[in-house]
């Protein structure tokens, strides 16, 4: 379990290899799931007040990130129909 942190547009302290895995924390926030697509891949993660936010990732750039999600169901969907 790695724990990361951002500074909003890319993942501090890291190498350009580093990819975040499940069960890792970003941010304070527990990575949940996560699903690839081309080059990007999208984590969603357990935000305090109990709902899902997901950021976007180039390597190590935060290139998305959209939060309030009530379910990981919803994140999931939004990221597959090309809505984040």
């Amino acid at each position: 379990m790695a724990i990361y942190t951002s500074n909003g547009k890319e993942l501090l302290n890291v190498e350009y290899d580093d990819i975040v895995e499940i069960n890792d924390t970003v941010d304070g926030m527990r990575v949940i799931s996560k699903d690839v697509r081309g080059d990007e891949y999208a984590v969603f993660m357990l935000e305090l007040n109990g709902n899902i936010c997901c950021y976007v990732f180039d390597e190590v750039f935060v290139i998305g990130r959209v939060s309030g999600f009530e379910t990981l169901n919803d994140a999931i969907q939004a990221w597959k129909n090309h809505e984040i």
